[in-house]
């Protein structure tokens, strides 16, 4: 099979990098990269303009980031613990994205600054998110589909929890409305949830590539990654497991030492292999960089975990939102930021 043609010189457009062979448009030095060529050696000056390189060219991410996020999230909810030390919310959840990809870290905004999230700042995407929450007790998170194609037209899956959040809808009929329109999106999952500690929490979810119908979550223990809910990727079972062994320990533990094992379960790089789901789902996409992509922290180089994010809600609607940012595109360095507030409802 032949190398398809670049838009530049082989050796003006590609550089190695761990992952693979990454294509590079050099008229735009903060263009993603969007390709990775399969090599036959981690050296480039080995294989010259044309020789050996001949391979497959395996869409990586579009130019328009169309891929997004590629995000991992744990969840045990309980709307009424028997115990007044327990919580009714653990939420851990890792955002993985291209390290340039320009965004704000998590903060109040929205009328009366109600709402708490990070927001993507990419233009033509400005204002979305991938989680967040509102002093209302609206709860959104979105993770998309791995797929080996992509819609460039499509909506922006970001839109899905700013709109739950600012929304006066409930869960249930929010996702419903959303179902109707989920052809307008690449795959997605997404979970939207009202706590309440006077009626009582609801957490419901929705996937554009299963069910046609959204569902209301029985109180339990979830782990979602980038196939559908409860799939079990290695991965996914592996972090879950982890999750489960710090939850259990939670009403035993300070608060901020919960919060420290969970962010160490969120760091975990440990990759899963092999994991034919994966595989199977991705397929040729994902292939390059499978050996990073297949463990809950994900780190190549430009692309990665930049957000660790971890939201506990205590019986009394006492919420702590403790969200860990990398710096500066830079994985060896990280800020902690957290929030505190109680919900109005």
């Amino acid at each position: 099979m032949h190398l398809p043609t670049l838009p530049v010189s082989l050796s003006q457009c590609v550089e190695w990098k761990s992952c693979g062979w990454v294509r590079r448009d050099q008229t735009d030095p903060d263009e993603e990269p969007h390709a990775i060529l399969e090599g036959v050696s981690s050296n480039p000056r080995q294989n010259g303009r044309h020789g050996p390189l001949a391979g497959r060219l395996v869409i990586l991410c579009e130019q328009n980031h169309s891929q997004g996020p590629m995000c991992i999230i744990f969840f045990k909810f309980d709307p009424r613990p028997v115990s007044k030390n327990a919580y009714r919310l653990i939420l851990a959840a890792n955002r993985d994205e291209f390290y340039h990809r320009p965004s704000k870290v998590a903060d109040f905004w929205g009328n009366n600054n109600e709402v708490l999230s990070g927001l993507d700042m990419e233009e033509g995407k400005e204002g979305g998110t991938w989680l967040g929450i509102s002093t209302r007790g609206k709860l959104a998170a979105l993770t998309n589909y791995l797929q080996p194609r992509q819609d460039r037209d499509a909506r922006g899956r970001g839109e899905l929890v700013t709109h739950f959040l600012t929304t006066d809808m409930d869960s249930l009929s929010y996702l419903k409305k959303v179902s109707a329109e989920g052809h307008l999106y690449n795959g997605f999952n997404l979970i939207a949830a009202d706590l309440s500690t006077e009626k009582g929490d609801v957490i419901c979810y929705y996937g554009n590539r299963g069910e046609p119908e959204p569902v209301v979550l029985a109180p339990g223990t979830y782990g979602l990654s980038n196939a559908l809910l409860e799939t079990p990727w290695k991965k996914l079972c592996f972090g879950k497991q982890l999750f489960l062994e710090a939850v259990e320990r939670s009403q035993a533990l300070p608060k901020d030492v919960l919060i420290a094992q969970l962010l160490h379960v969120l760091n975990n790089d440990e990759a899963q292999l092999p994991d034919p789901a994966i595989e199977d789902q991705g397929r040729e996409y994902v292939q390059p960089f499978l050996s990073k992509y297949a463990a809950v922290c994900v780190r190549c180089p430009g692309y990665g975990t930049r957000t660790n994010t971890i939201i506990l809600v205590d019986a009394d609607g006492h919420v702590t939102f403790t969200e860990r940012s990398m710096l500066d595109k830079d994985p060896s360095c990280w800020e902690t930021s957290t929030h505190e507030f109680k919900l109005q409802s």
